[in-house]
């Protein structure tokens, strides 16, 4: 049953974002149609010019507005709608953090790639937070699932932070466990470093 469970939220984390970005795409589509209606008109009726039109339409808002978000005024504005509207859906911060660790565009200290001594030996896992008398919050993946898994506050004797990019241990995760080796020689290495 876990097993089906962690598979269905696995698949589900992929085509929900999917989907709901095409239906967004397909709203936005329609909301501009108006708008392009007069010049579509202009074209050959054998060029279906209300939709190709409306579609770059909406890429050119997108393409304006991420110009926008880059400045440090849209930066506030994006940030003060997040804090009023998107930080209250569940999930949202957990989600965009890690997209953006996986875009390599984070500025958090979150999702860092650790080592976690624990009964049965080296395990995976991910700095979430430090806690100010020194112990870690970890997220501990399950393989090959890597937003399901297990949050432990633990000792920092106990945990081993990597020197790794944050894909290099989520591809580990999603492989089985496969390149695990490359990840203990980099505990390894960084432990010789601070010795």
């Amino acid at each position: 049953m876990k097993f089906i469970t962690q598979a269905l939220l696995s698949g589900l984390f992929i085509v929900v974002p999917i989907y709901l970005a095409i239906l967004l795409l397909l709203k936005g589509m329609g909301s501009v149609v108006g708008l392009v209606r007069p010049v579509a008109l202009l074209l050959p009726d054998w060029i279906p010019g209300e939709m190709a039109l409306s579609l770059l339409l909406v890429l050119l808002i997108c393409f304006l507005i991420g110009l926008a978000v880059r400045t440090r005024a849209g930066q506030d504005v994006r940030n003060r709608v997040e804090r009023a509207f998107f930080e209250r859906i569940p999930g949202y911060a957990l989600l965009r953090s890690l997209t953006q660790q996986v875009a390599g565009a984070s500025r958090e200290n979150v999702w860092k790639p650790a080592m976690y001594e624990g009964d049965e030996g080296l395990m995976l896992a991910f700095i979430i937070e430090e806690l100010e008398d020194g112990r870690y919050t970890l997220f501990v993946p399950s393989i090959p699932t890597p937003l399901a898994g297990a949050v432990y506050v633990v000792e920092r004797i106990k945990v081993h932070p990597l020197d790794v990019p944050f894909t290099v241990a989520l591809k580990t995760i999603s492989r089985w466990g496969s390149g695990a080796k490359d990840l203990v020689a980099a505990m390894e290495k960084g432990q010789k470093a601070s010795a």
